[in-house]
């Protein structure tokens, strides 16, 4: 089973809740299936395992009620929450990083919220690079979003420019791992 950190859950809520308000985060939850809203109705602990799939239930959920179906949001909103979580030294380094520097920064990152994923990084030529992130199934489609956000983030912070970043095999493909191209200036 692919278990997210407690941690991207709560900068998830609070976002929406600093976004939408708690009404909104109430009609959120309970939109959700019995199993999912029972999750979300307990105290979310920043150091504990919580599924995956349950999350991108609730983020469905989110998209529907405040976003009007509008899937790429998250984009924004995993971008948001990639600054948050590069404060302070990190992200000097980050900035003062070279993009292929950012680029295996952010697999490994990533990697650190996630349980039951891994990710190979391969640059292939100049500015250009393939992930690979194994482990995802088809349920868990929503989250690609959120890693296109949090390379875009993560990749203006450091400076590159004309960032393009494209999907060459999706999640819901349900191949067991989806793979991405990033090229930048």
């Amino acid at each position: 089973m692919v278990e997210i950190k407690g941690a991207a859950i709560i900068d998830a809520i609070s976002a929406i809740k600093i976004m939408n308000g708690d009404q909104a985060y109430n009609d959120i939850i309970s939109q959700l299936d019995e199993q999912t809203r029972q999750l979300f109705e307990k105290p979310i602990l920043d150091i504990g395992w919580y599924s995956l799939a349950s999350f991108m239930k609730f983020m469905e959920s989110v998209i529907k009620l405040t976003e009007n179906g509008n899937e790429e949001t998250l984009i924004d909103r995993a971008g948001d929450v990639v600054e948050k979580q590069l404060k302070g030294m990190y992200k000097i380094f980050v900035k003062l990083g070279s993009p292929e520097f950012v680029i295996k920064r952010m697999s490994v990152l990533n990697l650190a919220y996630l349980r039951g994923i891994s990710s190979k990084t391969k640059f292939d030529g100049s500015n250009k690079a393939i992930i690979t992130y194994t482990g995802f199934e088809k349920q868990h489609r929503l989250f690609q979003v959120n890693i296109l956000g949090f390379y875009k983030k993560a990749l203006e912070i450091s400076g590159a420019k004309d960032i393009h970043i494209q999907y060459l095999t999706r999640i819901e493909e349900g191949k067991g791992y989806c793979e991405l191209e990033i090229t930048w200036v």
